[in-house]
């Protein structure tokens, strides 16, 4: 089973370097572009569904590929949803954010909650699907960036890029572990696990 992980594409608050984290911002033109051209990338590969996290810029995204790849829409997860960074939600950060609450950050998510609820949903995909596609199945799964990065990282043990609006992510299932193929486009050259 492979899964493409695809962060939703451009919002004004990404524009403007704001966090959104758990906010509910929605897709600006140029992140509804970057969708339809994600569905472009994904086009030619049999998809068995696409699911998303249910912030309106994830389901937005997801809806927009889902039409372009004549697919339909299937369920939003909210493990998928993105980390939330609570009080600093909608402020441009004036430090880098850390992996744990601190002085500067008291109430944000820490990272571990994020990588296990990252890794449940794909679990949780995992089993839904499974059962209904089979071992073959390739499933787009739309979501955001951070829950993205934290995930991967999390699956190969090491820190991974900042993962771009519409970027496509491969991981694989197979059968016993998950494997991350590909990171923002660019194809691993064995896969790491």
């Amino acid at each position: 089973m492979r899964l493409e992980l695809i962060r939703h594409g451009q919002t004004d608050w990404n524009l403007a370097h704001k966090l959104q984290g758990s906010s509910d911002i929605p897709l600006n033109d140029t992140g509804r572009g970057q969708a339809l051209e994600a569905a472009r990338l994904l086009a030619g590969v049999e998809w068995s569904a696409i699911v998303s996290s249910p912030l309106g810029r994830a389901r937005e995204t997801a809806e927009i590929i889902a039409a372009e790849l004549g697919i339909e829409l299937g369920d939003a997860y909210d493990e998928l949803i993105e980390r939330d960074y609570a009080s600093h939600e909608g402020r441009t950060p004036e430090s880098p954010i850390p992996d744990q609450p601190n002085a500067d950050y008291p109430d944000i998510e820490p990272r571990e909650s994020v990588a296990a609820r990252g890794v449940g949903a794909l679990e949780m995909i995992r089993d839904t699907r499974l059962p209904l596609d089979g071992d073959d199945a390739h499933i787009v799964v739309v979501c955001h960036g951070t829950i993205i990065r934290f995930t991967l990282a999390e699956i190969l043990g090491r820190e991974v890029p900042h993962i771009e609006n519409a970027a496509a992510n491969t991981v694989e299932w197979d059968g016993t572990a998950w494997h991350v193929l590909s990171i923002n486009g660019g194809v691993l050259d064995t896969p790491i696990d």
